[in-house]
């Protein structure tokens, strides 16, 4: 069996704070950042506490889910403007019902370090179909690799970790790939240790990875994660509560939660650059 760590640093955790999302609202928490100067604000705060990353989502004026190209504009050029130098990972999915050219605007103008790649279709929530067509997934890989933008494959099931080999395979896809083992979404498997670790022991051998839990499951997948060797996500966009009933009170919480555990283990929370490093990305 190969070691669970993969290319992962042996002593460093590369945290991602993901700021957003595309359902929560301030409804859920009154902390979750909408709008640009928000998100940016919550970036630099993640850094300052020890993410690497920052995954980005957008919201319209009326904060729902949204691709629109100059709200990640003006999110990014806040957070490059203020000289924060966290790795930017911009979601290429953003919600329903967006074309493929809106999916792919912001990381081919932009061009983050990493942006998202959705293995696979599924049945999102048990609600509605989140679309990832075969033709679309193509285009998006060769697009990322045109524009000089490492993909972060979303596995929610074997299935699309099973696509992404099929994508490693026909060379869409560069070695070393990076992984992100998402659970806990209605559609996908669920949060449990048992599931990440059976991800996980069918992983390339040429990989890095890290893994999140949605809602409950968050500090199982979590801790689990850290325990395998593995990178970690956190942040509102999959868990509006700090613990059971308690709302978080902010993205940083939850980063500085993972550097109190991960010290526990003897491991350091990466730097931006040391995490550029690991995941062979500019």
């Amino acid at each position: 069996m190969l070691e669970t760590r993969r290319l992962n640093d042996k002593n460093k955790v590369i945290v991602t704070a993901a700021l957003t999302g595309a359902v929560t609202t301030k409804k859920n928490n009154p902390n979750l950042p909408t709008q640009p100067k928000e998100i940016a604000e919550s970036a630099l705060a993640c850094y300052e506490a020890g993410a690497a990353a920052v995954h980005i989502h957008v919201r319209d004026d009326e904060d729902n889910a949204s691709m629109r190209y100059d709200k990640f504009e003006e999110a990014v050029g806040l957070i490059r403007g203020a000289g924060c130098p966290v790795v930017l990972n911009l979601t290429s999915s953003g919600g329903q019902g967006f074309s493929w050219e809106e999916r792919m605007k912001p990381f081919i103008e932009l061009k983050p370090e990493l942006a998202s790649f959705d293995a696979g279709t599924m049945n999102w929530l048990n609600s509605v179909v989140f679309m990832n067509e075969p033709e679309f997934l193509e285009l998006c890989a060769a697009e990322m690799i045109k524009a000089g933008v490492k993909p972060e494959i979303e596995v929610f099931d074997m299935g699309m970790l099973n696509t992404a080999k099929y994508y490693i395979k026909k060379g869409l896809i560069k070695e070393p790939a990076h992984f992100q083992l998402c659970l806990g979404a209605p559609g996908g498997m669920e949060a449990t240790t048992e599931n990440l670790l059976f991800l996980v022991n069918h992983l390339p051998e040429e990989c890095t990875w890290s893994a999140f839990g949605i809602g409950k499951g968050a500090n199982e997948i979590m801790m689990a994660s850290l325990a395998l060797g593995g990178n970690v996500r956190v942040g509102l966009e999959d868990n509006v509560y700090y613990n059971a009933g308690q709302l978080a009170e902010s993205n940083a919480q939850f980063v500085e939660r993972v550097k109190r555990i991960a010290g526990e283990l003897g491991r350091t929370l990466a730097t931006p650059d040391e995490a550029r490093e690991i995941l062979g990305v500019k």
